[in-house]
C-alpha cells in the first residue's frame, strides 16, 4: 500500500512570534560539564522530533498551548540545564552555563485538521518546516544558542501538533523522552515529574589515565574507492513493519538463528543489505560498515550498577558490523545477521569506557559517514506513551532520516498503524529518489510479499 503527498498541498500556519520560556522558579546559577560522550562532534546539531494528538472531547474548552507552555516552565524548574546555554571550555570541552535564561516557545494555528497527514500520519511530514519554525536565534549553531526550541500548533479539528527540536549533546532519545514525560505529567496535575533528572555525567567521562580497549570502526575514516555523486536534497520514506513482515524475515533464517535474534537484530540485517544495494557501489570489494545504536541503560551493555533512574544524558555507543559490498548484498541474510550480532555483542560496560577514552584522546572525533549505514532504535524511549491530557500520540518520533543534509541515519520509531496493527517504522534516507526505488525493490525482493509493506515517499 503506498500513501504518497501530494506536492500540491500547501500547509498555511500562523505564528506568533517566538518567546523564552524560563523555569517557573529559582535555579542554581552554576556551570555543568557535559560528558565525554555527549560532546563529541558527531552530536553537535540539533535534533527535531513530533507528536500528533488527534481532537479530544473530553478536553473541550482546553488549550493545548496555554497547558503545555504552563507546564514546560515547571518542568524547566527540574531541568534546569536545558534553560541555560552552551559555552567552550578549555580544549573545545562543552559545559552548559544554567543561567535561566529560557528555551525557545513558539504558539501556531494550521489551516488544515489531522486528515491532511493522512489516515496513517508518518514522516516525511509536507511542509513540516512550517510545524517546527527556525525561529531567529533557533539554530545559530550550538554554542550560545536556546538549547530547546518547542512549538505547539493547533489544528481546525481541535487536535494540535507538539514539535520539538533538542540540542543532541544534552540528550540522547530516553533523555528526551524522560523530559517530555515530565511535562506531560505535570500538564496533567502533578506538582513533580515520577522520574527526577539525575546529571551525573561523570559516570562517561573519560577514565585518568584514558585507555582506548576496542577498536572502533565507528571513528575510523574510511577511504571510497568509488567515485560516487551525493544529491542535496536526499530521498525520504518510512517503511512499516509489523508482525507480518518480520515473521516473513525470520522464515529466511536457520531456525536456530532467528530464535536466537531480536527483532532488532533481524531488522537491521535487512535493511542495512537493503540500502548497501540501493546505493549500487560499483567496487564489489570496498568495505561498508553498520553502526548500531546501543544505549547503556539497557542489555547488553547495561551498566553494573546501572546508570542512576533520571539520568537523561547521552549513553550511546556504535559498535560496528563491517563488510564488502560483495559478500553482504550476495550471502544470505544470516551472513549480514551474524555481523549485526557480533557488533553488538561487543557492547558493553568496558566499552561504553572505551570510546569515552578515545574522545579524550582523540580529541572528540565524530563518527565516521564515509561507507556508513547508522541505525537508531527508540522503541525504547517512551515517546508513544506521553499524554498530555488529550490521550496518547497517533505519531511519536523522528521528523526524518538522516541528519540534516546528510543521509545514512534509519531509525526504528514504535508505531500502531489505522488498522490496529503494531510495529515499527523505519526512516530511510538515501542520496537520490532511484536510490530510494532500489531500496524498495530490493526490500520486496527480500520478503517476497509485493506491496505488503507500507511506505510513503516524499513529495
Amino acid at each position: 500500500m503506498v500513501l504518497q503527498k501530494s506536492s500540491s498541498m500547501v500547509l498555511k500556519v500562523r505564528r506568533k512570534p517566538a518567546e523564552s520560556v524560563a523555569p517557573a522558579g529559582p535555579t542554581p546559577r552554576e556551570l555543568k560539564l557535559l560528558s565525554d560522550i555527549d560532546d563529541q562532534k558527531g552530536l553537535r546539531y540539533h535534533l527535531p522530533l513530533v507528536q500528533f494528538f488527534p481532537y479530544n472531547p473530553s478536553m473541550a474548552g482546553k488549550d493545548p498551548v496555554h497547558v503545555i507552555r504552563e507546564a514546560l516552565s515547571k518542568a524547566l524548574v527540574f531541568y534546569y540545564p536545558l534553560a541555560g546555554r552552551l559555552r567552550e571550555g578549555h580544549s573545545g570541552k562543552l559545559v552548559v552555563d544554567c543561567t535561566a535564561e529560557g528555551v525557545l516557545f513558539i504558539e501556531a494555528d494550521a489551516d488544515v485538521t489531522l486528515d491532511y497527514f493522512g489516515v496513517d500520519p508518518l514522516p516525511p511530514f509536507p511542509c513540516f518546516d512550517e510545524l517546527l519554525y527556525d525561529a531567529p536565534f533557533s539554530d545559530d549553531g550550538i554554542i550560545n544558542s536556546p538549547l530547546l526550541l518547542i512549538q505547539v500548533t493547533r489544528l481546525k479539528c481541535g487536535g494540535f501538533i507538539f514539535a520539538i527540536r533538542v540540542n543532541h549533546t544534552l540528550c540522547d532519545g530516553c533523555g528526551i523522552g524522560q523530559f517530555i514525560k515530565a511535562i506531560a505529567e505535570i500538564s496533567q496535575g502533578a506538582s513533580n515529574p515520577s522520574i527526577l533528572p539525575v546529571w551525573c555525567r561523570d559516570l562517561l567521562c573519560a577514565r585518568d589515565p584514558p585507555r582506548v580497549t576496542f577498536i572502533h570502526h565507528e571513528y575510523k575514516q574510511l577511504s571510497l574507492d568509488d567515485n560516487k555523486t551525493v544529491s542535496f536534497k536526499p530521498s525520504q520514506a518510512s517503511f512499516f513493519f509489523g508482525p507480518q513482515e518480520i515473521d516473513a524475515l525470520r522464515c529466511l533464517l536457520p531456525r536456530r538463528l532467528a530464535q536466537s535474534s531480536t527483532t532488532f537484530e533481524v531488522l537491521s540485517a535487512c535493511i542495512w543489505r537493503c540500502h548497501t544495494a540501493a546505493l549500487q557501489w560499483q567496487n564489489p570489494n570496498q568495505e561498508v560498515r553498520l553502526l548500531c545504536t546501543v544505549n547503556a541503560r539497557f542489555e547488553p551493555c547495561r551498566f553494573s550498577p546501572p546508570l542512576p533512574e533520571g539520568y537523561y544524558g547521552n549513553a550511546f555507543v556504535l559498535p560496528t558490523a563491517v563488510s564488502t559490498v560483495e559478500m553482504l548484498c550476495r550471502r544470505a541474510l544470516s551472513y549480514a545477521l551474524e555481523l549485526v550480532k557480533k557488533a553488538k555483542k561487543d557492547a558493553s560496560e568496558e566499552y561504553v569506557h572505551s570510546t569515552s577514552d578515545l574522545m579524550a584522546i582523540k580529541g572528540r572525533p565524530a563518527f565516521s559517514m564515509t561507507g556508513s549505514f547508522i541505525v537508531s532504535d527508540i522503541t525504547k524511549c517512551g515517546f508513544r506513551d506521553v499524554d498530555y491530557g488529550w490521550g496518547k500520540p497517533l505519531y511519536s518520533g523522528l521528523v526524518r532520516a538522516g541528519i540534516d543534509d546528510i543521509s545514512g541515519v534509519s531509525y526504528y520509531v514504535p508505531y500502531t498503524n489505522s488498522r490496529g496493527v503494531h510495529g515499527r517504522v523505519v526512516l530511510i534516507s538515501l542520496p537520490e529518489e532511484d536510490a530510494m526505488k532500489r531500496f524498495e525493490k530490493e526490500l520486496n525482493e527480500i520478503l517476497q510479499i509485493r506491496d505488503e509493506i507500507s511506505f510513503v515517499l516524499d513529495a
